[in-house]
């Protein structure tokens, strides 16, 4: 089993930044692929970011340029670092580990981007 906790959301107006932690109860290194995920109301879930054991990373479109996800083994956290941020990016953030055969989730963090 592993455990995610997120940690780092909040209420920021737009074009404020925003770093989302995401802590696993067990050393990140062979964990396959991270990644953090959105839900606002009433929309599908979606991926934001994902980023692989060797660090390669992918974002949806719409981050691009705006958010940076990274991991600190040391650490086993996972972070993203939303800036520029706009009404639209608020949601629900979920951290994300795929480990073999096996997904976690963590219980979601919430960003709220209004002024």
């Amino acid at each position: 089993q592993v455990q995610l906790v997120e940690s780092g959301g909040g209420l920021v107006t737009p074009g404020g930044s925003l770093r989302l932690s995401c802590a696993a109860s067990v050393s990140i290194f062979s964990i396959n692929t991270m990644g953090w995920y959105r839900q606002a109301p009433g929309k599908q879930r979606e991926l934001v970011a994902i980023i692989t054991r060797r660090g390669n990373t992918n974002y949806v479109d719409s981050v691009k340029g705006r958010f940076t996800i990274s991991r600190d083994n040391a650490e086993n956290t996972v972070y993203l670092q939303m800036n520029s941020l706009k009404p639209e990016d608020t949601a629900v953030y979920r951290c994300n580990a795929n480990l073999d055969l096996l997904t976690f989730w963590g219980q979601g963090t919430q960003v709220t981007v209004s002024s």
